[in-house]
């Protein structure tokens, strides 16, 4: 009797254990200072009649891209789907097979390519990104999203999502905030597929653009993307983001490089109850390592100035117990 009464009582208590880990908040993210830190800003400003409460209307939290949601070495995922679109437009010029960058890319030589600089990189972007409608391009990048590989991981590049970051924009949204993306990436290169990946529809993303014109083409209304800059959302330009496509200053900014800089401090100088996070990519073994010295998410003021602005520096090898979901 007492032997069943005991079998009762520990299922029991295992029924509830496991309930209350399936209940936990951000399970990949180890018990950490960091994590202490975002579980208690939000229970702060969520938390009615605290001083530190905010309507929800005004949780605002904006977090970049490249390096804070995905994967953003050994470079851009953008310029990775710029050289798929090389490769696959190919046929159509074969002018390329004797002109740089592109005779390099075709050759598999991406270290060349690059090494032209800004000159080079531009014309791939343009010649990948641009002469095409707005559908066309959306239709493009689903394609890469589809079938391009990511170098060391082989999985899509939209599979080097980070799982914690998952588990942090979903933890938000349950508590009345609303998320946005603000990244130096193409705003049309994310915008087809942030919505499945983060739950983050396209009119919640901000990025940088090409500009477009309208135009009929067979008697249909369609916007074309042209070969020249229109705003570069990064550094100073994130700021200026937020505030025409958001019109908020945020309460919390999640980024990882001194290109997120100023929208860290902008959400972080403003009155009321504030958060400012820096992921810090220190894990070579599961991901990679880098930080002042980089080529791609350089982290050098942003890792000096964290502790005296108050900011949250994450390790991504101490704080994260896992980097990617599992393979599909």
């Amino acid at each position: 009797m007492f032997r069943f009464y005991f079998l009762i009582c520990g299922l029991f208590m295992l029924l509830l254990e496991t309930g209350l880990n399936a209940a936990e908040p951000l399970p990949s993210w180890n018990e950490s200072s960091s994590k202490t830190a975002i579980l208690n800003f939000v229970t702060q400003v969520t938390k009615a009649g605290s001083d530190h409460f905010v309507a929800p209307e005004d949780r605002v939290a904006v977090f970049d891209n490249d390096g804070c949601l995905w994967c953003e070495q050994p470079f851009y995922s953008q310029l990775a789907f710029a050289i798929y679109r090389v490769k696959k437009l190919a046929p159509e010029h074969p002018g390329w097979n004797r002109e740089e960058p592109f005779r390099s890319i075709l050759l598999g030589d991406t270290s060349k390519a690059f090494a032209s600089g800004h000159k080079g990189i531009a014309e791939l972007i343009a010649a990948s990104h641009s002469g095409m409608t707005a559908t066309e391009f959306s239709q493009a990048v689903e394609d890469w999203a589809a079938n391009d590989r990511h170098p060391r991981f082989e999985r899509s590049y939209i599979e080097c999502v980070y799982q914690p970051q998952l588990e942090l924009l979903a933890y938000l949204r349950e508590n009345g905030f609303k998320t946005y993306i603000v990244s130096g990436g193409g705003i049309d290169f994310m915008r087809p597929w942030t919505e499945r990946v983060y739950g983050i529809p396209p009119e919640q993303v901000v990025g940088s653009s090409i500009k477009s014109v309208y135009e009929v083409r067979d008697g249909i209304g369609v916007v074309v993307k042209k070969p020249e800059l229109n705003f570069v959302d990064d550094k100073e330009g994130k700021p200026v983001g937020i505030h025409h496509h958001i019109g908020k200053r945020p309460i919390l900014a999640v980024g990882n490089s001194d290109g997120d800089f100023q929208m860290l401090e902008y959400t972080t100088t403003g009155t009321g109850p504030r958060m400012g996070i820096l992921i810090h990519h220190d894990d070579a073994a599961r991901e990679y390592a880098y930080d002042r010295d980089s080529h791609v998410g350089k982290l050098n003021k942003g890792l000096d100035e964290a502790d005296s602005r108050g900011w949250v520096l994450v390790s991504m090898k101490q704080d994260w117990k896992q980097i990617f979901p599992p393979a599909e």
